[in-house]
Order: structure tokens, then sequence, then C-alpha cells
């Protein structure tokens, strides 16, 4: 949002320099006219169009109040010189009467497009519309086209204020037009590709792991004992290569290959996990880095051994979540799991039991990391595991 309305500004602001210039450079041309004002307050008038067009180019840059306050005390002054330098009781000449009704307009009219985008702003907004107005009204008090004049300011000021009232509105929901397509097109892109994915994932699953479970269905009729140990070799190694990043390229139906998978970014395969412990009911909150580098023998011990310290959560702890953080520095990467659940005493943990000991502590000492056990009765469980990179 912020970006929307830093663009609506810069819109507004530009408008202000195009319009305020133009406006600008038209009454610099009605002042240069001869013999329409006298000289000094030629003089002093030039000047302040000098003020006025500096003004009117820094607001358009910044967008400073400051720059909007002396475009409309510089648009201000050029009008009481003019009004009042002619003698009193004669009426304005057509230059006079042009330059009051140019500087009136364009020139400072065009601050309004600034002074809408909140309620200071528009404070100085009605306050500069009000003295443009009195102040016109009082130098042409004996003008012939007193009433023209008025009704030209009034009408300009109204117009730029409406059109940069529709800008102000117009850029936010437009652009959250544009985001909402944007975002629409991302989501059918990602259905299509998860579609795309899931079919080749199903043929996959049929040219082999199905494949080799219909022969097992059917004992392994016309196939020998041999044969069938090594397809379902195959079939171990392939899907154990998909769960580590692999990417498939078939051959031949039956027949793939695979790209190979030595290192493998950590953010690849902790998605898979969070996804399959949450189709069982278990959330899981992630935290930290998953950009990390890991061999594919080293991360396959580590995500094995945080599988298993996520299935003891999801069935001993006796609370739905738990939280994953995910550090590493020069040469090691953790893991801490935390739950809140129920604890236990790791002196009552019989040495049967060989889910932690097993599956997590030995099988990452087996890659040179190492694991670590915090729990107690009703504190939760922490567990933190650490493999080398």
């Amino acid at each position: 949002m912020q970006r929307i309305l830093k663009e609506r500004d810069r819109l507004l602001r530009r408008a202000v320099q195009a319009a305020g210039l133009v406006g600008t450079a038209t009454t610099l041309a009605c002042l240069l006219v001869p013999g329409g004002l006298e000289a000094d307050a030629r003089l002093w008038c030039l000047v302040l169009v000098l003020f006025l067009a500096v003004g009117q180019y820094l607001l358009g840059s910044t967008g400073a109040l400051r720059w909007a306050v002396l475009t409309v005390l510089s648009g201000e002054a050029i009008i009481l010189i003019v009004g009042f330098a002619s003698h009193p009781g004669v009426p304005l000449n057509l230059i006079e009467e042009s330059v009051i009704g140019m500087v009136s307009t364009a020139p400072m009219c065009a601050v309004a497009a600034v002074l809408l985008t909140s309620p200071r702003r528009i404070l100085l907004l009605v306050a500069s519309f009000a003295v443009t107005i009195a102040s016109v009204a009082v130098v042409t008090v004996n003008a012939p086209d007193r009433t023209v004049l008025l009704a030209l300011t009034v009408s300009m000021w109204l117009a730029f204020t409406l059109a940069a009232w529709w800008i102000a509105q117009s850029v936010p929901r437009v652009m959250h037009r544009i985001a909402a397509i944007g975002r629409a097109h991302r989501a059918e892109r990602y259905a299509s590709e998860l579609e795309a994915q899931r079919r080749q994932d199903a043929r996959l699953l049929h040219d082999t792991v199905l494949a080799t479970l219909t022969l097992l269905a059917h004992s392994g009729v016309g196939v020998s004992p041999i044969a069938l140990q090594k397809q379902a070799g195959d079939d171990a190694r392939l899907l154990r290569q998909l769960r580590l990043g692999g990417l498939p390229t078939p051959r031949r139906s039956g027949v793939y290959s695979l790209e190979p998978a030595s290192v493998l970014s950590l953010g690849d395969t902790l998605d898979a996990v969070r996804q399959r412990f949450e189709r069982m009911g278990l959330t899981v909150n992630w935290h930290g880095s998953g950009q990390v580098q890991l061999s594919s023998n080293v991360l396959d011990s580590f995500l094995l051994a945080l599988s298993e310290c996520l299935e003891n959560v999801r069935r001993h702890s006796g609370v739905d979540h738990a939280d994953v953080t995910i550090t590493d520095d020069a040469r090691t990467v953790r893991a801490m799991v935390t739950d809140t659940g129920v604890g236990f005493d790791l002196g009552q943990v019989g040495t049967e039991r060989l889910g932690v000991a097993e599956s997590v502590i030995a099988r990452l000492r087996d890659v040179g990391g190492n694991a670590r056990l915090f729990s107690s009765p009703g504190a939760g469980t922490t567990v933190v595991l650490e493999v080398p990179k």
C-alpha cells in the first residue's frame, strides 16, 4: 500500500509541475507586454514570478508544504501588486485583468493536486482558495470584467481540485485491481503447475511402484524372484532420490533416470516434511533459514531424524503443534524441535525404546552429527539436532 501511495503522490506532483509552470509562463508573457503595467509594478511582479516558478518546481519535486505556501503567497502578492498599481478610481486595463486572471488560476490552483492527501493539507487548500477569491474580489472592484474573473478563478480551482481528487482516488483502486489480477494469475499458474506435477507423479508411481505392487499381488507370476527383487530395489532407490529432490526424466514407460542430487538445499525438502505432518494433524511452525546446502546422505539422515522427532510429538506430546527452528553457522546446521506437551522424565525411558536412541541419535552420529534431548513432566520437550555442513 505504501508503494501505491508513493506512486500516486509522484503523479500528483508531476501534475503540479506541468500545470503550474505552464500557467507561470503564460503570466510572464502577459507581464512582458509593453504598456500594460507601470515599471515598478512590472519589476516586482517579475521577481515574484521567479519565486512562483521556483515554488512550483520544488513542490512538484518534493511535495513539501513549504513550497505550496511559497507558491500561494507569491501568487497573492502578484495579484495585490497588479490590482493596486493603477491609480485610484481608474479601472483595470486588459493586461492587468489578464495577469490577475492568469495568476489566480493555473499557477496557484495547481497546488490543489498535492493538498488532498491529508487533513492538514486539505485545510491549507481551503485557506488558499478562500484567500485567492477574496484578493481577486478586492482588487477587481472597479474592473469591468470582475464577474468573469471571479467565475474563472472559482471554476479553475474547482476543476483542479476535482481532477486531483479523482486521480488520488483512482490510482490506489487501479493498483489494487492490478495486484488482484496478478494474484489471480499466480494462483492459476500455481494450480496448473500443481496439476501437472500431480499427473507426472501419478504416471511415475504407475510405471514403477504400482507396477511392482501389482506383480506382488499376483505372486510374481511370470517374473523370476531375482528380477522382482531387483525391480523393488530400483523402485526404493527412485523414491529415496525423489524425496531428496532428484528430478525424474522418463525415457520410456517403466524406466526412469534421475538428475544427480548429491548436494541439495534444505529448503527444497522441509516443505514436504511439513505437508506430510499437517496431513496427519500436526501443525509445524518453521523458523529460520532453509537455504542451507547439505550433501544428500547428511540431508537424508537429518530429515529422517527430524521426522522421527515430529512423529514423537504427534504421538506422545498431547498437543497438535510443534515449532522447528533452523539455524546454521560456518560448520554446523541445527534444528531445534520444541513442543509444549506433557513432557516426560528422561530417566524413566527404558532401554528397549529405540525411537530416539537409534532413529535420531545414532542416525545423526553416523554422519558426524549429534542430538540432545531436554524434557520434564508438564514442561514440554525440546530436541536439538546438529549435522555438519
